[in-house]
């Protein structure tokens, strides 16, 4: 953007086991984060990063780069594949996504 801004946005929703998609954003996230507040887990995205990856930290502190079932930003959002901590049925799940 030619001003030297960027837009932010965020939100939450409860994690559905599949893979699901976000669009709550009126721009390509460069960046995205989520937090799996319930199960205290949280991944990280961003445009250096393949489609799909996501660098993952779960409650032992172990951080790792997942290739599948990751985030894949989206033309407004993103999805969020069906990773087994990040996106658990029923559990609280915040996210940031970064232009």
């Amino acid at each position: 953007m030619g001003s030297g801004t960027s837009k932010v946005r965020n939100g939450a929703f409860k994690g559905s086991g599949a893979a699901l998609e976000v669009r709550q954003c009126d721009f390509r996230p460069t960046a995205v984060q989520v937090i799996n507040e319930d199960g205290l887990c949280q991944g990280w995205w961003t445009n250096t990063m393949a489609d799909g990856d996501v660098m993952k930290q779960v409650t032992d502190g172990t951080i790792s780069k997942v290739t599948t079932n990751g985030i894949t930003p989206l033309s407004d959002g993103f999805s969020l594949g069906a990773d087994a901590d990040l996106n658990v049925a029923g559990e609280l799940v915040h996210w940031m996504a970064y232009e």
